[in-house]
């Protein structure tokens, strides 16, 4: 196996992993599952995938002792990529259940869908990816390409550089971001068949 297509995917507790895994590995990922914070120096590609509250992924990911470790690996040129609340956790605060930190590795933070009589909460179904700007992440998709979303709270980046992809649901949020070394999808790759898995094959492929 080609060494440059090895991934790591960090199982933070909060979720089954599997699909997550099945979708990389039908793309040609080597897939290594890990919660050792020792396990992220040996790795130049890494996923943080997350579904549940924002407030318990942050405090599980602490309590692993996972935190700095995924600091060190960014600034050594890792890439990361974030899926659904794990790319929630990219951003600098949530005030799901509460007010929680964040990573802070992206400006902005993550708040609820509006309380509206027609508004569906969660956002939960297809939706549109509206391109923002070309990027190796999004590259090969179709023209108006369409991604699974199943999720109540959504990120404000303040940023406009930092999204890739918006998405309209009442209001238009980032459904898709990157800077620099990292890089997320509000969405459910595994979930989102073709589009879903052109966006982690291309993940796969990038080379930092």
């Amino acid at each position: 196996m080609n060494t440059s297509r090895r991934i790591l995917l960090l199982d933070v507790g909060t979720g089954n992993l599997q699909s997550v895994q099945k979708a990389f590995e039908a793309v040609g990922a080597e897939v290594v599952r890990s919660d050792s914070p020792n396990s992220l120096s040996h790795f130049s590609k890494i996923v943080l995938p997350g579904v549940g509250a924002f407030g318990d992924f942050m405090h599980r990911l602490r309590a692993l002792g996972l935190e700095d470790p995924l600091r060190h690996a960014l600034e050594r040129g890792a890439v990361l990529f974030g899926i659904c609340v794990g790319m929630q956790a990219l951003f600098e605060s949530s005030e799901e259940m509460g007010f929680h930190h964040g990573l802070g590795l992206l400006k902005g933070r993550v708040v609820r869908f509006p309380h509206r009589p027609l508004l569906k909460v969660p956002h939960t179904g297809w939706n549109e990816l509206i391109v923002q700007r070309e990027h190796l992440l999004l590259s090969g998709l179709p023209e108006r390409p369409f991604a699974y979303f199943n999720h109540s709270y959504y990120c404000l980046a303040e940023q406009r550089e930092d999204c890739l992809a918006l998405t309209e649901h009442e209001v238009t949020y980032a459904s898709v971001v990157a800077s620099r070394n990292l890089c997320g999808v509000q969405f459910h790759p595994e979930k989102s068949q073709k589009v879903g898995l052109r966006i982690l094959q291309n993940f796969v492929e990038w080379q930092p």
